[in-house]
């Protein structure tokens, strides 16, 4: 493995244990078993370092949504599965919850900004796999983007927000059930 590799894995698990505010330089350099020098051959500061960390997992997440993606069954049937690994790689996924809890708690410029690019790289990755069901006349035309959004919203809704207000999660079965009878209805087009 390269040096920048090594920097970018220890930059994760330092910004998974302490969050972005609390990390330092010092502690990537120590985590990575490099000089704190090195990490400056690569990269200008700890933003960039963090953005660099970000983008990966994004490509990690959207891999994951891809081997979920089958063309032998419908939109709607991808549509959930895709969107279902997407949230559990959220909650499974350290540095995620991480950047979650301290934009609440710090509402920390550069988490902040970190997470609406995860949620615009989200929204355009499900506005994609929109439009492939639109060329497939398998759903009515729709602004992708907007169905995108609010497909991953309303999905957060569901398996992430219920819970804090309600004694059960819902069940997977039940979250599908309830978008087929929505939004996946006038979203399809009937056979």
């Amino acid at each position: 493995m390269d040096r920048r590799q090594e920097i970018l894995l220890g930059a994760a698990k330092s910004f998974s244990m302490f969050g972005y505010k609390a990390t330092t330089m010092e502690q990537v350099a120590k985590i990575s078993n490099v000089g704190k020098g090195t990490i400056y051959n690569f990269f200008t500061n700890k933003e960039e370092l963090l953005q660099e960390v970000v983008i990966s997992m994004i490509r990690d997440m959207k891999a994951e949504a891809d081997q979920t993606i089958s063309s032998d069954v419908s939109f709607i049937e991808n549509a959930h599965n895709g969107l279902m690994k997407m949230l559990q790689f959220r909650e499974q996924h350290l540095l995620f919850a991480k950047l979650i809890e301290e934009e609440k708690a710090m509402q920390t410029p550069a988490v902040k900004q970190m997470l609406v690019k995860i949620e615009e790289e989200i929204v355009t990755y499900i506005g994609k796999r929109i439009q492939i069901g639109i060329n497939k006349n398998e759903i009515r035309p729709c602004n992708t983007q907007l169905v995108g959004y609010l497909l991953l919203k309303s999905y957060l809704a569901m398996v992430v927000d219920w819970q804090l207000t309600h004694e059960e999660a819902l069940q997977e079965e039940e979250i599908l059930g309830l978008f087929k009878e929505t939004i996946f209805r006038g979203l399809a087009i009937a056979p």
